[in-house]
This record gives C-alpha cells, structure tokens and sequence, in this order.
C-alpha cells in the first residue's frame, strides 16, 4: 500500500511563507541545495507521528498543496492512475540522490505527487 510521505506549500514569496510556518508553527525550515527555489520542511522528531515537506516557488504548474505518495515504481504506478481516470500533469523528474518524480491529478482534479525513492537518481 503507498502512503503520504512528504507535502509541498506553493509559494509567491517562498522566504515570508518560510518565515510563517517558522514562527507560527516553530518548524525547522532549511533551503535545499538543490537547483531549484525549494525550502524543506521538518515538521517534529523522526519518532514522531506526521510527515515532512517543504515550500517551493509557486511560478510552476502545481498552485495549491501537494502530498505526495511514496510508491515502489513510478511508471507502473502511472499506468494505474490513468487507467483509474487519472491525468498526469508533469513528465517525470530526476531529483538526483533521492528519486524520480511526476505530478498527476485525481478525477476530482486534486493535484497529487509520486515519489520513487532511489538513491543512484541523477
């Protein structure tokens, strides 16, 4: 079964929302290395219950919350949403060191992520 394993919080000012969900909900907020406007978000201990996630820039496709879903095979797991009445909205996206990655929407057109972890990502 594939679980929620990470949000993301569109933003037009990544650094005021940054500076929000620190004061407001004293979470630790750090930016990514990454080549992309990315802020990871941890959200309490790893012992504790609830997942992690981040702010990105909202200048891309996705306008709204996002969970994204850890799943085993992102090809195979595509092919199911589609055949499920599902859409895809973006090709799939090496995030190096970590996986690959693609947004899709539910038929309610809920944005949603995939995420297949894999270390050897480039």
């Amino acid at each position: 079964m594939s679980r929620v394993i990470h949000f993301e919080i569109p933003a037009v000012k990544p650094e005021r929302a940054v500076e929000f969900y620190k004061k407001a909900f004293g979470w630790k907020i750090e930016k990514w290395a990454g080549p992309m406007d990315y802020w990871n978000i941890t959200t309490g201990g790893a012992k504790e219950p609830g997942i992690d996630g981040a702010i990105m820039s909202v200048d891309g496709a996705i306008k709204q919350v996002v969970n994204t879903i850890g799943v085993e095979n992102l090809a195979a797991a595509a092919k199911k949403i589609i055949a499920a009445g599902g859409k895809r909205i973006s090709p799939d996206q090496a995030v190096p060191g970590i996986g690959y990655f693609a947004y899709f929407a539910d038929t309610e057109g809920n944005p949603f992520g995939l995420m297949q972890n894999d270390p050897n990502a480039k």
